[in-house]
């Protein structure tokens, strides 16, 4: 609501530079509610042309001024309405998964192990490859390797220059970092507070399945085992 001016005089709704004697000015949503304002102003133009010429002087001002109210509450429609149709847009929901990654090929990267030695990740193929980066997630880690064939790697990966400790001393686990975050950038979505993500990726190196939230292995149960036929 708006409030007195200064003066004494009633409000304007927060729209400057109105007189006071106007009133209260509502600006409507849609312009096609001023039609019927625009059908008066017509109608009084046609009248005012049937005048005499002292009737149709004193007419002309109250015309004008119908005509500049029509004006400023058009364009001050145009202005606001576009405001709120973008406010009704929905937001998109962040962290898509990337639906188009599977089947890519696994870029060689070089992630590095405890001792800073460069490994390369396409050497450790086929391979699930969980980024720890949001979680380690020990509990989702264990399933996995539990789930994982003879002859499938499972390789952690961390951000920064320091690997995890492996959480098992089986050859096929390999503890990683990706200093450069090379991995996560394939990816192409950024790491999440409490969530794994996970990528199986076959012995040619294709991306077979991406997981955004590494869940129970019952979700992948079925496509892990399929990399070490």
């Amino acid at each position: 609501m708006g409030k007195p001016d200064a003066e004494g005089h009633g409000p304007t709704d927060g729209l400057p530079g109105l007189p006071p004697e106007w009133g209260r000015v509502v600006v409507p949503d849609d312009a096609s509610a001023l039609a019927a304002e625009a059908a008066q102003i017509r109608r009084e133009l046609r009248r005012a042309d049937g005048l005499p010429r002292s009737h149709r002087a004193l007419g002309l001002p109250l015309l004008v001024l119908l005509v500049a109210v029509l004006t400023t509450l058009t364009g001050l429609v145009a202005v606001t309405w576009p405001r709120a149709s973008r406010s009704d847009r929905p937001t998109p929901a962040p962290y898509s998964p990337p639906a188009t990654l599977a089947g890519r090929a696994l870029p060689a990267l070089d992630l590095v192990n405890a001792g800073q030695a460069p490994v390369p990740l396409r050497g450790l193929l086929p391979a699930m490859i969980i980024l720890l980066d949001g979680c380690p997630c020990p509990d989702r880690v264990a399933d996995a390797l539990t789930a994982a064939p003879a002859g499938v790697s499972v390789v952690t990966v961390s951000g920064g220059r320091t690997a995890p400790t492996p959480p098992t001393n089986r050859p096929q686990v390999r503890a990683l970092a990706d200093p450069a975050g090379g991995l996560r950038s394939f990816l192409g979505q950024p790491a999440r507070p409490g969530v794994a993500t996970a990528l199986l990726v076959d012995r040619a190196g294709t991306v077979t399945l991406v997981l955004p939230d590494l869940g129970p292995v019952d979700t992948y149960r079925g496509e892990l085992s399929a990399l070490g036929a």
